[in-house]
């Protein structure tokens, strides 16, 4: 396995035969065994354990856990029937909460199925075009505007190529590439002689050979980073804290009841069993299962409107929102700076200034506009 630290800072020849590869890309049998030895190019994690997590998940509910408990007890004192009912709301409850987010998930797998995403790389000393999924360190990829960048990479020859690194950077404007070496210390955004996994080009043409594929590359870093455990949603957890409260206030009169009972000289047994009743009784049994309806409801009116959602606890979380804010990188929006006035030197609204301003942009044959060519255009047209 290749092991390639600050491979910015490396000798194009150097670094592809350290790669054990040529410019005339890897052959297809060599490209097989690398898909063995490093694995597919993906970022997925196992959907066994999505699964499994997802059905467990839905008895930690601490009043789900008191229903199993009240259930338990139910057995334990004969009552066939009532341990049954509870036992029976239990799996309803969960089950249902369980199918309708594993639902969810496979719409999600679904949609991403469809979208299949070709690049183009050398093999066997011709272009062919094949599936992200199969790019392995070592091989030569060919870029065009409009591609996706399947995997980090070494720029080993450009042509104006300009490429979108918004994903990884937040900087929604195209970033000039090059075959430059750099120095050790170049910060990440400014190591413009590679590319990154989960960017795209924006314009030019170039080839580059891939050093890092699926989990090591710099996107699926992130990625295994954000696989944290997300946050509870404020619903969850309200309904946790209502559980623990209300498993609390059971057994303290449960106890009370049984203690009071015992103290009057009543028979321990009998007190023993009148106590485990009461907590059965007290139980709100039906909690779960409406909770679960009502969400899974929600959740299906949602899908009507073309939504879906993953987590039924999220629902309730959207539902309260008053103010929902989104930071500049283009997640709500196309990350395109337009022109929405224009002012003279005195502060009015003036249309010449913008043939002012085609005027220069033409002269200076601009083609990629900055927040720092800004400062000229005023400059010139209100001083020039």
């Amino acid at each position: 396995m290749f092991e390639l630290d600050n491979y910015w800072t490396k000798d194009v020849e150097n670094l592809i035969r350290l790669l054990k590869s040529d410019y005339n890309g890897l052959s297809q049998a060599e490209a097989t065994k690398r898909i063995n030895e490093y694995g597919l190019n993906l970022l997925k994690p196992s959907s066994r354990i999505n699964t499994l997590s997802a059905l467990f998940n839905q008895f930690k509910s601490p009043i789900i856990i008191l229903l199993l408990l009240s259930a338990s007890l139910a057995f334990l004192t004969g009552d066939q029937i009532d341990g049954i009912i509870i036992s029976i709301i239990i799996l309803f409850s969960s089950l249902l909460g369980f199918w309708q987010e594993r639902m969810a998930t496979n719409a999600i797998e679904k949609l991403i199925s469809i979208i299949h995403t070709h690049t183009t790389v050398l093999r066997d000393e011709k272009p062919v075009s094949i599936a992200i999924e199969q790019i392995v360190p070592g091989d030569i990829i060919i870029l065009a505007a409009g591609d996706i960048i399947p995997a980090d990479s070494r720029i080993i020859e450009v042509n104006q190529l300009f490429v979108n690194e918004a994903t990884l950077t937040g900087e929604t404007f195209p970033v000039e590439k090059n075959i430059d070496i750099l120095t050790e210390k170049t910060p990440f955004s400014k190591r413009v002689n590679l590319l990154y996994m989960g960017t795209h080009v924006i314009s030019g043409t170039g080839k580059a050979v891939v050093i890092h594929t699926g989990q090591k590359t710099e996107f699926g870093k992130i990625s295994a980073r954000i696989k944290s455990k997300p946050p509870v949603p404020e619903f969850e957890r309200g309904i946790r804290h209502f559980g623990l409260v209300l498993l609390e206030i059971v057994l303290l009169i449960t106890i009370t009841i049984f203690g009071i009972n015992v103290y009057l000289n009543r028979p321990v047994l009998e007190s023993f069993l009148f106590a485990l009743a009461l907590a059965v009784g007290l139980t709100p049994q039906l909690l779960p299962a409406i909770i679960m309806v009502n969400l899974s409801r929600g959740a299906k009116k949602m899908a009507d409107k073309k939504v879906i959602v993953k987590k039924l606890a999220s629902i309730e979380n959207f539902g309260s929102m008053n103010i929902l804010c989104s930071d500049k990188t283009g997640t709500l929006t196309q990350g395109i700076m337009k022109i929405h006035s224009t002012k003279n030197i005195e502060g009015n609204n003036s249309n010449k200034i913008l043939d002012y301003a085609a005027v220069y942009v033409s002269h200076r044959h601009i083609t990629e506009y900055r927040l720092d060519m800004c400062f000229q255009i005023t400059g010139v047209i209100l001083y020039g």
